[in-house]
């Protein structure tokens, strides 16, 4: 594959939040996993599990997710969450918020706007696909396992953008784990650690047209041993 090829891939890949109601063939989600799968992994452990839910499935996850979170109830994820980013990690959820509630005409004070843009994230941006990623319990709290995982999810996103769809990685969608468990199907002895909403995109959907901004390099990178 040719530099530019690549470079071209990763500057046009960008999260989608509105997706269009085509359905996505299974033979093509299999086509994509199956080149997610080439990631590096630690000693060739492999971890990651890959669940494929669509049509009722997924829609009783919506609406499990929907009704829970509505209710107030307290958040079920599986995985420890960091409960507070400060600083500049912060500033860059504000940032990335921003953007998207200026392109979908959302204002500061419209609390309605606002909390159905959070719900629409719990209902996987309406995608007509989720991939629910798992690992073995046994591994859950082994650092590896979560690098090995994230390479996974990335190389399935890039994957599935050269074949025209869309996606996004999306830890609202589980934050009922207990009801993606339940209609996934989720193993015993597997753990939910995210998921990522897939499917065509529209982009007629205003919040499809962002692409968050990534830090200079002089921001985190230092060389040693160049002089």
């Amino acid at each position: 594959m040719e530099a530019a090829a690549l470079d071209s891939l990763v500057a046009q890949r960008r999260s989608i939040r509105g997706y269009k109601k085509q359905p996505v063939a299974q033979e093509l989600i299999a086509e994509v996993i199956a080149i997610a799968k080439g990631a590096p992994s630690s000693m060739n452990t492999q971890p990651w599990f890959f669940h494929v839910v669509t049509g009722e499935p997924l829609e009783r996850i919506r609406e499990g997710n929907t009704e829970k979170m509505l209710a107030g109830a307290d958040v079920d994820r599986e995985i420890r969450m960091n409960h507070g980013y400060e600083g500049a990690y912060r500033q860059r959820q504000v940032d990335i918020a921003k953007a998207l509630f200026a392109k979908m005409g959302i204002a500061r004070e419209d609390a309605a706007a606002r909390q159905d843009w959070v719900m629409r994230g719990f209902r996987q941006f309406d995608a007509p696909v989720s991939i629910v990623m798992t690992c073995e319990k046994s591994m859950v709290h082994d650092t590896i396992c979560h690098f090995d995982m994230g390479a996974a999810v990335y190389g399935l996103v890039l994957a599935a953008w050269t074949r025209g769809l869309g996606t996004v990685i999306n830890g609202q969608g589980i934050m009922q784990s207990s009801v993606v468990r339940e209609h996934a199907r989720i193993p015993d002895d597997q753990t939910i650690m995210t998921c990522i909403a897939m499917g065509w995109p529209d982009f007629d959907f205003p919040a499809n047209s962002v692409k968050s901004e990534r830090e200079d390099n002089a921001n985190f990178v230092t060389f040693t041993g160049f002089e």
